[in-house]
């Protein structure tokens, strides 16, 4: 009975729609490699806060996030610094502030001043 216009249309619907299906299928297959990357860097930030949370005070992450708010990419190497030692070993205690200030202190470049003189 598939010979009446109404199931004709019926079956192009069908087709219509598993064909836009396969479609978006397909899309989403291409798209799943950035979707997996960014669930990737969303999983290992993830791990990076949780051991943050770990060896710093509340103190300290305040400081960080502080100076993450005018200069991310020296907060970035020093969380990257700070993970580093703690993988090591290297940290036996959390760090209180004053500690994280001494820390970033250290790995701040020194400043260049030019001392310009007249004669």
């Amino acid at each position: 009975m598939s010979g009446t216009p109404d199931d004709d249309r019926l079956e192009e619907l069908r087709e219509q729609k598993m064909q836009e299906l396969r479609e978006q299928a397909d899309g989403q297959q291409g798209g799943g490699r950035e979707g997996a990357q960014d669930a990737a860097r969303e999983q290992a930030e993830a791990k990076q806060e949780a051991m943050l949370k770990q060896y710093l005070t509340d103190g300290a992450r305040q400081r960080l996030n502080a100076v993450e708010m005018s200069k991310p990419e020296f907060a970035e190497s020093a969380k990257k610094q700070i993970l580093a030692l703690a993988q090591s070993g290297r940290i036996q205690d959390r760090i209180d502030e004053e500690q994280m200030r001494d820390l970033l202190k250290e790995l701040q470049p020194d400043s260049k001043s030019f001392d310009i003189r007249r004669r």
